[in-house]
């Protein structure tokens, strides 16, 4: 029992000195703990021209301290009137890179995702989380100074056209390049005192998509918030909106609104 408790509290006091890597519009190179079970309900949307959202239900698990894997369902009014079925991503993630210090590292991660979506409609951007069916593959780059972290990520995606008897067809724009640059800060607890406390983070995460097919491109900027909870819980929030594009696109103006919940020691 002792030492079930001690992994307890090791585990929650890595959640707070890394928590300002737990990104909400992106992944750090970084894993969650092996055996561990996250469970996340997500909500995004916009409110013009009119208001449509999607909500997202995703399994994390950390296969090991190198791998770990998410599974995602898909459901919005995107596309038609009424909530439907649209769809899923699998994800996976290996770290082949880590220096670690106290409170400070520098990793590195590899990472492929795979979409089967049923939408009638494609969008000009390839976007996996609901939208086209794909494949997307790159690398995360992820530093941690004490309560500060810094990431980066590159990728390649290549749609398809999307399932279903009527199935949308993708005519000139099946690659797309997407590259992304985050930035968390650890605000409170000014001092660690217990895994009760609750953390506050502060993200600042700018996005973009390349579409060559379309010869078009975007630019977002994501102001974002995060509260964890006893360390195995959190609340996201965050709006994305454009610096630049000029993109036909669900993805501009959104909000993002995210529980998750984590089950250690699987």
């Amino acid at each position: 029992m002792r030492s079930v408790l001690l992994a307890f509290c090791l585990m929650a006091l890595a959640c707070t000195v890394f928590g300002q890597e737990l990104y909400v519009n992106t992944e750090p190179a970084s894993n969650m703990a092996a055996g561990s079970l996250g469970i996340r309900l997500e909500n995004q949307g916009f409110f013009k021209p009119t208001y449509k959202n999607r909500s997202t239900l995703e399994a994390m698990y950390g296969l090991s301290g190198k791998v770990m894997v998410h599974g995602a369902a898909y459901l919005s009014n995107f596309y038609q009137n009424s909530q439907r079925f649209e769809g899923g991503s699998f994800y996976a993630k290996y770290r082949f890179l880590s220096f670690d210090d106290v409170q400070t590292h520098f990793r590195g991660a590899v990472f492929g995702k795979a979409s089967l979506i049923t939408n009638p409609y494609v969008m000009q951007e390839i976007s996996l989380e609901g939208d086209n069916t794909g494949l997307q593959s790159g690398l995360i780059f992820t530093q941690l100074l004490h309560k500060f972290a810094i990431s980066g990520s590159a990728s390649y995606l290549r749609g398809f056209d999307n399932l279903g008897n009527n199935h949308a067809q993708i005519t000139g724009a099946k690659d797309a390049l997407a590259y992304s640059l985050s930035a968390g800060l650890l605000v409170l607890p000014k001092i660690y005192r217990n895994y009760n406390q609750v953390n506050v983070n502060i993200y600042a995460e700018v996005l973009g998509k390349t579409n060559p097919g379309y010869n078009q491109s975007y630019l977002d900027i994501a102001p974002a918030v995060q509260l964890i909870f006893n360390s195995v819980c959190r609340l996201d929030l965050s709006y994305r909106t454009p610096i630049y594009n000029n993109m036909q696109r669900n993805s501009a103006n959104m909000y993002l609104l995210r529980f998750e919940y984590n089950f250690f020691n699987l």
